[in-house]
């Protein structure tokens, strides 16, 4: 059985009967949140549906905090902060988590005077690739991972607390742990559940190794559609676990055990969906071309890392023994390194390891198959497959600082081929403000160490 849809026909016929009366309108903006309007469910048949609707071009160049940030080429003070488009992708179009009488229907951004798409938008980055791909006769598939860490109190309580001496859900390791899922299956099983009835396809939840961390995995799917679910579902299950009167965080790294990774899975079919990474003939049960992917996602990992490690918190995970890659090295189901590569035959993918829980899965995806792409168009050979413990490795060590990642990324001419120069100056100035921003905080642990003792 598939998972529930929801056409427009039956919007329709919803919306006159009174059982959906908002219909949300969003895209998923840089740092991978969804931003939109939540539009009333008439107004949205008699107008929205056929002309879009609009919203201010600064939400493509704020920060975390929604504050306007100078540098951007797309939008300014001096560019007056006009508008863009908001193009409705009506495939997109699902039941809300968490809001059962409303609609979500996901967008592209395109610009107001000649209807061009906005290019720095992550669905557009993404999009991108994947018609380079099409364009050589590969259709992309995949499947996020995102963990996550439940606490006892709400989301304001943990604000008014500075996110301090949270209560986690779990009190110890409970990796696999029936007992330990059973202490929060009410909310996980609402999570799961309404993720169904939104569309996606839920597979498991499971206990992982930091106390209240847990995993809620889905099926692969088109490497775009795996990317709209996931932002829903991310936003989803904040706003489900709030109405059970607790929070919970995808934060790369909220303290000093494991952080919350992102680990993607991708794979390319032909157009026909006939596989084209598996070669039961040759060693390993690998095709060529599936040997050139993956030693272009090893010549770009270090390049690409903003991309997958987008905020100063990211780093943090990238430590030895802690399941989070620091070496640049792939390995046949080695979890120690950034690409594992699993399954055979029909399942043969690379799981790249790098992203954590802060991902924004578009950009992530497209790096992917830039890096892809980029070994297969330049016949890259594939480096034989790491065996060991690649954290005591002299393989190439992942970025430790997003300023490194944002440097390595600046001066990527294959990221600059892939991406466009006003991508890649688009998210490298991302990171800056990100660096400074960070730069001038002052931070618990600098009090701590400073107030009386210094």
């Amino acid at each position: 059985m598939t998972a529930p849809t929801l056409t427009l026909e039956e919007l329709r016929a919803q919306i006159e009967a009174g059982t959906i009366d908002t219909v949300i309108v969003a895209f998923t903006d840089m740092q991978g949140r969804l931003q939109g309007k939540r539009l009333h469910a008439h107004y949205f048949l008699e107008h929205a549906l056929a002309d879009g609707t609009e919203g201010c071009n600064y939400l493509l160049a704020v920060d975390v905090d929604m504050n306007t940030v100078a540098g951007y080429a797309i939008s300014s003070w001096e560019r007056g902060y006009g508008d863009f488009l908001f193009e409705l992708d009506l495939t997109t179009l699902r039941r809300t988590p968490g809001e059962p009488t409303s609609a979500t229907i996901q967008c592209d951004l395109a610009w107001l005077d000649d209807r061009g798409p906005v290019r720095e938008a992550p669905r557009s980055v993404l999009r991108a690739q994947v018609e380079r791909a099409a364009r050589a006769g590969w259709s992309a598939y995949a499947g996020t991972e995102l963990e996550f860490i439940v606490f006892e109190q709400t989301y304001e309580q943990a604000w008014d607390a500075q996110y301090v001496g949270l209560t986690s859900a779990n009190r110890y390791n409970i990796d696999y742990s029936i007992v330990g899922g059973s202490r929060v299956e009410p909310l996980l099983r609402d999570i799961r559940n309404q993720m169904w009835s939104a569309g996606m396809v839920v597979e498991s939840a499971k206990g992982e190794c930091n106390p209240g961390q847990h995993e809620i995995g889905f099926l692969y799917d088109e490497v775009l559609r795996t990317c709209d679910n996931h932002v829903v579902y991310k936003t989803g299950a904040k706003q489900i676990a709030a109405q059970h009167g607790r929070s919970l965080t995808f934060m790369a790294k909220y303290d000093e055990h494991e952080g919350n990774s992102c680990h993607i899975h991708l794979s390319l079919r032909g157009a026909d969906g006939a596989m084209v990474f598996a070669d039961d003939v040759r060693d390993g049960g690998h095709s060529r071309l599936f040997d050139h992917f993956l030693a272009g996602l090893l010549a770009t990992a270090r390049e690409f890392t903003c991309f997958y490690a987008p905020n100063i918190n990211s780093y943090k995970r990238f430590a030895d023994g802690s399941f989070a890659p620091t070496a640049v090295a792939w390995g046949r189901d080695n979890r120690t390194c950034a690409l594992r590569v699993v399954g055979h035959g029909p399942s043969l993918r690379v799981e790249n390891r790098l992203p954590g829980g802060d991902v924004n899965p578009y950009l992530a995806t497209a790096a992917m198959l830039a890096g892809g792409l980029y070994g297969i168009e330049n016949e890259l050979e594939l480096e034989p497959a790491f065996e060991g413990n690649a954290y005591t490795s002299d393989a190439p060590k992942v970025p430790t600082t997003l300023d490194e990642a944002r440097r390595l990324l600046l001066e990527s001419d294959v990221a600059r081929a892939a991406f466009g120069d006003d991508v890649v100056e688009h998210y490298a100035h991302a990171a800056e403000v990100e660096i400074a921003a960070f730069g001038a905080a002052v931070t618990d642990w600098e009090r701590k160490r400073g107030f009386e003792r210094l």
